[in-house]
């Protein structure tokens, strides 16, 4: 029973660490001169698939869609050598039907779909499982995936 409290109580506290750090992360829009890591597109002329990683030492990656961010997240020495993942704060997408920003983590991402964005086709992301499932539907999707079920392989079949 002990082990169980402990256990429950560790969660809680990540919970609540991830919760406050969350509310104080804020989006940083890009720039006219920011490109992306990836492809080297100027982000700020495609904000309606915009997205970003947020390191600890203040320093943001923007990216013009999904797909170039999980090929960095999922590269980070290759794109930014010195850093890694423990050094990430946050991930940013933009929400395809608000165009508001979320959070990529925990967003709900349309895999094969019949939308395309700057580089072609895209993870679609949503903040709603219900708002994945609707354009899913509307829009040819082939799955609904979160940010730890997107794998190389799916990001490189989007090519």
């Amino acid at each position: 029973m002990k082990l169980i409290t402990t256990i429950v109580a560790t969660l809680l506290l990540g919970i609540s660490i991830a919760l406050t750090s969350a509310a104080e992360l804020k989006l940083r829009k890009p720039g006219s001169g920011d490109k992306c890591p990836v492809c080297g597109m100027f982000v700020a002329k495609f904000p309606d698939f915009a997205a970003q990683v947020q390191f600890k030492d203040g320093s943001t990656a923007h990216f013009d869609g999904t797909r170039d961010l999980f090929a960095y997240y999922q590269s980070i020495s290759r794109y930014a050598p010195g850093k890694s993942l423990a050094n990430v704060t946050a991930v940013f997408v933009t929400s395809y039907y608000t165009l508001a920003p979320i959070n990529g983590l925990t967003a709900w991402y349309v895999a094969g779909s019949d939308v395309y964005g700057p580089m072609g086709r895209e993870l679609i992301p949503f903040a709603r499982e219900s708002e994945a499932q609707e354009f899913k539907k509307d829009h040819k999707g082939t799955s609904i995936l979160r940010f730890k079920e997107v794998t190389q392989a799916i990001v490189k079949g989007l090519d």
